[in-house]
């Protein structure tokens, strides 16, 4: 078993600059710098892809990114910091910030929400192909990243989303079928990452473009109204069935 990363945390340029200040140091960032942190960042992505993280060296990152070796540690403290930020920014967190429990948005806007915001990365093309191989990659070369994601962000995530499905299911209490209901939903949206290059492959003007990505969140809305509508359908025919068992039952007995 691989040793978890412990990165040490990211060094901000503000920070970084403070202690400069302190050190007597007058120099001033440079101006490109958000321009030089993007190409490290995209380097890494590429490389982290294509190596993992053990093969992939920060000397390697640097020459690609066309930058000093100096400036990971300057914009991320050292390579398992650089590794972190480039684990998780070209994606994002899925409806971060935004409270799916809000007991005034209907069904729809849940879902809309929910969407829009899942699919959002699709847009940046090749940058998110990067980041799912990447994902793939700490999945089989695991450096303890991906199971902080599952804690940190996919379970809250998931347990948002049952807790939205229990207030339409007009449920106190989940059970093993909101659960599966929950996963497919997100399932709908995750296998366009997961699908890209067959999508690519078959139908690519379904996903090459903003806008596509957009029409694309519209229809996933209205399929999860359709997968909630089918699951109350189910279950009123499951309390009905129920009911006129007991009722015949009751009918029997002397």
């Amino acid at each position: 078993m691989k040793p978890v990363i412990k990165p040490n945390p990211p060094v901000s340029r503000a920070s970084a600059s403070a202690k400069t200040a302190d050190s007597g140091d007058t120099r001033k960032p440079r101006s490109d710098g958000a321009e030089a942190r993007s190409r490290l960042l995209l380097a890494a992505l590429r490389l982290f892809a294509e190596k993992g993280f053990a093969k992939a060296s920060t000397r390697e990152i640097a020459e690609s990114a066309g930058v000093n070796l100096a400036a990971i540690k300057y914009y991320f403290g050292d390579k398992a910091g650089l590794y972190r930020v480039v684990f998780s920014e070209p994606l994002g967190t899925a409806c971060q910030g935004v409270d799916l429990s809000d007991p005034g948005l209907s069904l729809r806007d849940v879902l809309r929400i929910f969407f829009e915001d899942f699919v959002a990365p699709l847009k940046h093309g090749d940058v998110v192909q990067l980041a799912v191989r990447m994902h793939f990659r700490e999945m089989l070369e695991p450096t303890g990243l991906w199971m902080e994601e599952i804690d940190r962000h996919i379970k809250p995530s998931h347990a948002g989303l049952v807790a939205v499905l229990l207030r339409h299911l007009n449920l106190s209490k989940a059970d093993d079928d909101v659960h599966r209901l929950a996963f497919s939903l997100a399932g709908l949206a995750l296998q366009l990452f997961v699908c890209r290059d067959v999508i690519d492959a078959i139908r690519p003007k379904l996903i090459n473009t903003p806008a596509a990505v957009d029409q694309w969140a519209i229809r996933l809305v209205d399929y999860g109204e359709a997968m909630v509508a089918m699951e109350i359908a189910r279950r009123q025919m499951l309390g009905s069935a129920i009911a006129s068992t007991a009722s015949a039952k009751k009918a029997k007995k002397p």
